[in-house]
């Protein structure tokens, strides 16, 4: 009879401590979007923006509840030794997510913003399809992260459409 080997022990050890390194990577991209929003310009509060654009307060709740499940997937990766590709797909998302904001709010890029999403549109179902060769929950996780953005590209879209 075969049984699963249980992880190395340090690999355990360190479990605890990964997930906190997991939510402290998401929680710097949501510090900073959060430092986007706060500093965004007059001009960006007088855009035309489509009538299905979300409200304002519904930013924070609903980015710091996919930044929470965007870390517990990369987690959840990490638990199965997920390989360095995987990792570098979920390091690009971070990246362009991190950059994201600041670009649509902070800078009044809205059209570099939107290259960006759009790249990220294609970079999350890789990173899913990547993640799900080894964890379907990690996979499954960030799909509503997807959902999101896909969104967020439509109201992206609109208000460079519409300025």
């Amino acid at each position: 009879m075969s049984t699963v080997p249980s992880p190395p022990t340090h690999h355990r050890r360190l479990r605890w401590q990964a997930l906190a390194g997991f939510i402290a990577m998401s929680a710097i991209v949501g510090v900073v979007a959060a430092l986007a929003v706060a500093t965004r310009s007059e001009a960006h509060n007088a855009l035309i923006r489509p009538s299905w654009a979300p409200p304002g307060w519904l930013y924070g709740p609903t980015w710091t509840a996919l930044l929470l499940a965007v870390a517990i997937a990369g987690w959840g990766y990490w638990r199965t030794d997920g390989e360095t590709r995987g990792f570098a797909f979920y390091g690009v998302c971070l990246l362009l997510t991190l950059l994201w904001t600041p670009l649509f709010f902070a800078g009044g890029a809205h059209a570099l913003a939107l290259a960006d999403v759009v790249v990220l549109d294609f970079m999350v179902p890789v990173t899913m399809m990547e993640f799900g060769r080894r964890s379907k929950l990690a996979a499954w996780l960030l799909v509503p992260y997807l959902l999101w953005l896909l969104y967020s590209t439509a109201v992206n879209a609109a208000v460079v459409w519409l300025n």
